[in-house]
């Protein structure tokens, strides 16, 4: 549902508000930086599979059943980072979607972060009179 331009204007006096007072947090927030992050954490869990598999060879080729036992966890563990890290990422140009999850476990919708934002400037403005 696309916003009306009022909502549009107070979503961009938003964003400028939050950039000039503490841009560091602004840009964290931004998808791009998600985007790179669960893509290094994939590249980390794939890499973490590449060391399990050779642990699991190294272990059965020095009959030490210690050591295979182990690669074989830290293929799992990597398995299971690489599989997570793969779901959350964002696609190229969409918007990580905040609580979508935990609003179907529960049955009600949750609202989302900026719903919430945007309800207090509503209302700090109506406390004003504006």
């Amino acid at each position: 549902m696309p916003l009306s331009e009022h909502e549009q204007r107070m979503l961009e006096q938003m964003e400028r508000a939050l950039y000039a007072e503490d841009p560091k947090f602004a840009s964290a927030l931004e998808g791009s930086g998600l985007r790179t992050y669960t893509r290094r954490r994939v590249y980390q869990a794939v890499a973490g599979f590449l060391v399990g598999i050779a642990l699991l060879m190294a272990g059965m080729v020095a009959k030490q059943v210690w050591l295979s036992v182990v690669g074989f966890l830290v293929m799992l563990g990597c398995a299971v980072l690489a599989v997570t890290g793969w779901r959350k990422a964002p696609k190229p140009g969409e918007q990580p979607a905040a609580g979508a999850p935990q609003a179907r476990r529960q049955g009600r919708p949750k609202r989302s972060m900026m719903d919430r934002i945007e309800a207090r400037w509503q209302r700090r403005r109506d406390e004003q009179g504006h």
